[in-house]
């Protein structure tokens, strides 16, 4: 076998064909030359040991209208040098996504507007095709307002503005509403510019919330606070406006920063609060209509804008912890007395108890002290009684005012709630609203009759109604007193100090040893009546110097006792 040589020219041949081989031409965008067109697919030539194949759609409008023909130059992506069969992976739509991202990226860092098209809707947005380049487009950036129908949008080239790229997982974001926001507000500058604080101008009521109503001043909304919508009180927005409505607005406030806006209608009428301390003098009174009840009182309208406020306090003379809409109701006729008249601030006191009797001064002019009334107990407490009178207004009969003889806290025992009593009227304290009363007052005051025989010193009778040990209790003759004797004064002679010798309905004689009408404390004593007995019998009857014995003497004073009896 004839040996073949390999010439100079040969070997540089071969490799440069190895260069070739190994230059490193996946994953790049390469030039290539269209060498033939079949069945819709471009033969291309990219330098490599076989061509690739493309299909014309992927060329786009070139490749619909036969732009791209033999012999046309063309740029296109290498997926892979070679594959199964032998050819060269090319891609012309992954060529012209590397030639957008590279642009892209340029405009995203200069903050450049880019032109897409939105042309399908995803999960959470739309795919917008940025020339090559596949962009999400979040529901939310599409628009300033939710928009329903995206069917306009789709398919028409419009500017959008990146937000984010991620070239490594092949993510871009972008915002139609970012272009949105910059045309307005470039707009609402203009507009801003133009308008001064106190110009008057028409409107067109766009929307209405509780708090107020936008108004659109042609490309510019301004807001309408339901405060400045009338002097008087407006309790929503609707009640005056309603959508779509033009009306006539003062511009009120501007903030050229925040290109805010705050209108009012109400600057466009006379001012109703000028003048008012003249209109409406204190003690004067009207008649007005309830607008609206709070915990604190009720406000009433006294004319059109001019609003004054009840406050609880000044709403009932007797209750007190009651809801102001339980005395008053909303739209209520009510006569109300000015009470305080404040310009600076626009506040007016009125007082609904004022026009109306003071129930304490009514039941004094009714019922004068020294007047028997008659009522229910109303509550019992731990110091007395609370009696319902009549005026709807209560009085209070104390402990010490229940019983002439008995504590106060077991005289309380015999009342309950519901009960109807009589008592007498000790006192009626106007300015503090008090009303005192008495049922023990409404009897003689036992001590009063008892007069001069419960003199200090004096001799009484008395019938036991009690022994205990401590002493015993009796009831006093021709009276409906009692008193207590105790153990001590219930004998002269210390044996005889025992009160169980005594017995219930058995008559003693005692001395009065103290007697005060104010407190009604009576003290009597067995054991000071047989003293002074004694000294009396020894004065009268003999001494111990005459010889006489004490058993003489008290024998001859006891017998002359019973002869005048």
């Amino acid at each position: 076998m004839a040996q073949q040589t390999v010439t100079k020219e040969d070997f540089e041949a071969l490799l440069m064909d190895s260069f070739v081989d190994n230059e490193p031409l996946e994953g790049t965008v390469v030039k290539g030359k269209v060498i033939a067109i079949e069945n819709d697919l471009a033969i291309i030539d990219v330098g490599l040991k076989t061509e690739g194949r493309i299909a014309l759609k992927e060329f786009g409008q070139a490749g619909r209208d036969g732009t791209i023909k033999v012999g046309s130059d063309v740029e296109v992506y290498v997926d892979r040098v070679e594959n199964a069969v032998g050819e060269a992976v090319l891609s012309r739509e992954k060529a012209r996504r590397e030639e957008s991202w590279v642009r892209l990226e340029e405009l995203h860092n200069k903050n450049e507007r880019v032109e897409g098209v939105i042309f399908n809707q995803v999960k959470g947005g739309f795919t917008v095709d940025l020339e090559g380049a596949i962009a999400f487009l979040p529901r939310s950036q599409v628009d300033i307002r939710p928009i329903r129908d995206i069917g306009p949008l789709m398919n028409v080239p419009q500017p959008f503005q990146i937000l984010k790229m991620d070239k490594r997982r092949g993510n871009i974001v972008v915002s139609r509403r970012a272009i949105l926001e910059e045309s307005r507000a470039e707009q609402r500058s203009e507009i801003v510019q133009q308008l001064e604080e106190g110009q008057i101008v028409d409107g067109v009521v766009k929307n209405i919330t509780d708090y107020g109503a936008f108004v659109d001043l042609g490309g510019i909304d301004g807001l309408l606070h339901v405060t400045d919508i009338a002097w008087r009180r407006v309790n929503h927005p609707s009640e005056v406006l309603s959508i779509g409505e033009t009306i006539k607005v003062q511009i009120v406030r501007i903030n050229h920063e925040s290109h805010r806006i705050s209108l009012g209608m109400k600057q466009l009428q006379a001012d109703p609060w000028e003048g008012i301390a003249a209109k409406y003098p204190l003690g004067a009174r009207f008649t007005g209509r309830v607008t609206n009840i709070t915990d604190y009182g009720a406000f009433v309208e006294l004319e059109p804008g001019i609003e004054g406020l009840i406050h609880v306090s000044e709403m009932s003379w007797t209750k007190k912890n009651v809801h102001p809409g339980k005395i008053v109701s909303t739209s209520q006729e009510v006569e109300v007395m000015v009470l305080e008249v404040d310009p600076e601030k626009r506040r007016i006191s009125l007082g609904l108890k004022q026009t109306l009797q003071n129930p304490w001064e009514a039941f004094a002019e009714k019922f004068p002290v020294g007047s028997t009334i008659e009522g229910e107990v109303k509550n019992k407490t731990e110091f007395g009684l609370f009696i319902g009178l009549d005026g709807d207004v209560d009085g209070m009969v104390h402990l010490s005012d229940l019983d002439w003889q008995r504590p106060g806290e077991q005289a309380l025992e015999d009342y309950n709630r519901g009960d109807m009593v009589k008592a007498k009227v000790l006192d009626v304290d106007v300015e503090k609203e008090r009303i005192s009363l008495g049922i023990k007052q409404v009897g003689n005051d036992p001590y009063e009759e008892a007069g001069d025989t419960l003199k200090k010193g004096a001799v009484v009778t008395g019938t036991v109604v009690d022994v205990n040990d401590g002493g015993i209790e009796v009831k006093i003759a021709d009276s409906e007193l009692t008193a207590f004797i105790r153990r001590a004064d219930l004998s002269r002679d210390r044996n005889d100090q025992r009160p169980e010798r005594f017995s219930k309905g058995e008559k003693v004689d005692a001395r009065v040893t103290q007697y005060d009408r104010k407190t009604h404390r009576i003290s009597l004593s067995i054991k000071a009546l047989e003293i002074a007995e004694e000294k009396e019998a020894v004065a009268q009857y003999g001494s111990s110097d005459s010889g006489a014995s004490l058993g003489d003497i008290l024998g001859a004073a006891l017998k002359s006792k019973n002869e005048d009896n």
